[in-house]
């Protein structure tokens, strides 16, 4: 009897302990969880900067560009008047 006794506390006692081993792992994985979706979001975050970069990079390039095919368009414009001028129209 007393040997049945000692086998049911020692069994209840294993379960309580891979109860609490469990819950502890369980508690774990959450954490895993939490820290690789902050570092997945923080992947994510890095192209949208990067893209912004490239945007400013790209626009900066294209403005030299555009100011000067206004000039070249101005310069065209004013050898045409002066032809027209010139032609007597």
């Amino acid at each position: 009897m007393k040997t049945m006794i000692t086998a049911v506390a020692v069994a209840g006692l294993m379960c309580a302990g891979s109860y609490s081993f469990a819950n502890e792992m369980g508690k774990m994985a959450n954490e895993m969880k939490g820290e690789m979706k902050a570092a997945t979001d923080a992947m994510k975050a890095k192209p949208d900067a990067m893209k912004g970069e490239m945007k400013a990079k790209t626009d900066s390039m294209k403005a030299p560009k555009d100011a000067m095919k206004d000039d070249m368009k101005a310069a065209k414009d004013a050898m045409k008047s002066d032809m027209k001028g010139s032609m007597g129209y």
